[in-house]
């Protein structure tokens, strides 16, 4: 995969400001609430919504994706990890997530 820093799911708390960089059909059908989703396509326009001063989790489906959004984070001076497994993990492991519709969320 990468050699970005990850972070086991059990390891994540309410102290780590989760970002979501999946697509959005992905996004809408199972995330974890209070994530700030920005695809990944998107994330060079909106880097400035990450904010500088916080411990950042990235996350996508399978940890692929994030792993990439993690390096080039880590690379403007952030303080990231990439989330070890992605959403399947996360789902795996029964933690809470929403879904932007009345379905019961999942990770498509």
């Amino acid at each position: 995969m990468s050699d970005a820093p990850s972070i086991d799911v059990s390891g994540v708390d309410d102290s780590y400001f989760m970002l979501d960089v999946r697509e959005d059909d992905e996004w809408q059908a199972g995330h974890i609430d209070g994530a700030l989703h920005i695809p990944m396509g998107h994330l060079l326009e909106r880097v400035h919504e990450v904010p500088s001063d916080s411990h950042v989790v990235a996350v996508c489906r399978s940890g692929a994706r994030s792993a990439q959004v993690t390096a080039y984070l880590i690379e403007q001076g952030r303080s990231v990890r990439n989330l070890d497994g992605g959403m399947q993990a996360w789902a795996a492991a029964g933690r809470p997530m929403v879904s932007e519709s009345s379905a019961k969320p999942q990770v498509i």
